[in-house]
């Protein structure tokens, strides 16, 4: 049956279609997009990585598993944002600087889901263990290219604080594929980490090695012990996908800060620092040189300080990485919080497992170092407050 339609209702027809287009999101609206100012080659490596990260789909054909926790990349960070509790994942068996004693059954990361003729992994009873959330994965690449030096700044800086608020850089062994930063500093064999939660990882290359062998169950040139059997296997994931991956996280863009001209945001601003939250979730922090010329010797605005903390027992689940606490967490950043319900099916989840769901449960969180932030926070009159949060959905 063909449809007529006359030329007195095209007009109409055109205007409804043009009502009911989807209309395009403004670059505010979106964590996603490379960092503007890179070169056309540059901008060849984006593109390159960010089919790898978001279109790349493993199955078993493929090297995915035999046991894994997704498929994908994007899997756990849709549109490079936060993950969702359906999600989310479990790292067990250390409590303690000893190291982790369950390698040998599993750790450090627990495998839930199996190829057919597999079994998942079962917690082991009696392991330390913390639920984690994928992390949002937009300005990391200016977090890589922070000096040794300027954290170590930030450290001497809080440590003549008489509030109690004294982050600490990680010391952490790294692995030998990584290449270490111009002007690293090392002490007793150690050097300074700072990606993931617990800021355990030295770069953006460890990232990502690992997690394509703890999530995924692919084996490469950095990784190559199988999950599963444990046996050293042939790269099923080539060197060039991984640096194009590399390359995709150093250049995605920061989160676009909005509203920023609205009182009630710029009231909040002030009241987050009279609060004192901005001692650890700093406003501005800045890059030494890289590689990518955009990211050199450039100011970014983060809302962290990538120094661990001890956040008390309201966040102390019995388990570590590296040489941290067990209470000890990396600063989170906060940009970008204010879009993180879009990745998150419209709700927030919010701290390391997602256990808080809204951003004032996750300020109740907050003990330890932070309890006293918490406590001035909480003396604000309920106005005040509504101003800090519109100040922090903001960013």
């Amino acid at each position: 049956m063909k449809i007529k339609i006359t030329l007195g209702l095209l007009p109409l027809f055109l205007v409804g279609c043009e009502v009911f287009a989807p209309t395009e999101l403004e670059e505010y609206e979106l964590l996603d997009g490379p960092i503007d100012g890179l070169t056309h080659a540059e901008s060849r490596r984006f593109v390159a990585g960010d089919v790898a990260f978001n279109d790349q789909i493993f199955t078993a054909e493929t090297g995915l598993g035999p046991v894994f926790t997704g498929t994908s990349c994007v899997s756990c960070h849709a549109g490079d944002g936060k993950g969702h509790p359906f999600n989310q994942f479990i790292r067990f068996g250390q409590s303690d600087e000893t190291g982790n004693h369950f390698l040998d059954q599993g750790g450090p990361q627990l495998q839930n889901k199996a190829l057919p003729g597999y079994e998942p992994e079962i917690l082991p009873e009696g392991a330390p263990h913390a639920t984690f959330l994928a992390p949002a994965v937009t300005g990391l690449g200016y977090f890589d290219a922070v000096t040794d030096a300027y954290l170590l700044d930030i450290e001497a800086e809080q440590a003549q604080r008489t509030d109690g608020i004294h982050g600490e850089v990680h010391w952490n062994h790294v692995p030998d594929y990584v290449t270490l930063r111009p002007n690293a500093i090392t002490k007793d064999g150690k050097y300074i980490t700072r990606f993931g939660k617990k800021a355990s990882v030295y770069d953006l290359l460890q990232q990502t090695a690992d997690a394509y062998n703890q999530d995924i169950g692919i084996t490469s040139f950095y990784e190559p012990y199988d999950t599963y059997s444990g046996d050293m296997l042939s790269p099923e994931i080539d060197r060039q996908t991984i640096s194009d991956v590399v390359f995709y996280l150093q250049t995605l863009k920061a989160p676009v800060p909005r509203n920023q001209d609205n009182p009630d945001v710029i009231a909040g601003r002030n009241l987050f620092d009279q609060v004192q939250c901005a001692v650890c979730h700093r406003p501005n922090m800045e890059t030494g040189y890289s590689p990518i010329e955009v990211l050199s010797n450039v100011t970014f605005h983060p809302y962290t300080d990538l120094l661990l903390h001890d956040l008390g027992p309201e966040l102390d689940d019995g388990y570590t990485e590296g040489y941290a606490t067990s209470a000890q967490w990396r600063t989170a950043a906060l940009w970008g919080l204010g879009l993180s319900k879009d990745s998150q099916g419209g709700k927030y989840y919010l701290m390391h497992d997602g256990r808080a769901h809204s951003i004032e449960e996750a300020i109740a969180l907050h003990g330890g170092e932070a309890a006293n932030s918490r406590k001035l926070f909480e003396q604000l009159s309920q106005e005040e407050k509504n101003q800090v949060l519109t100040f922090l959905e903001s960013l």
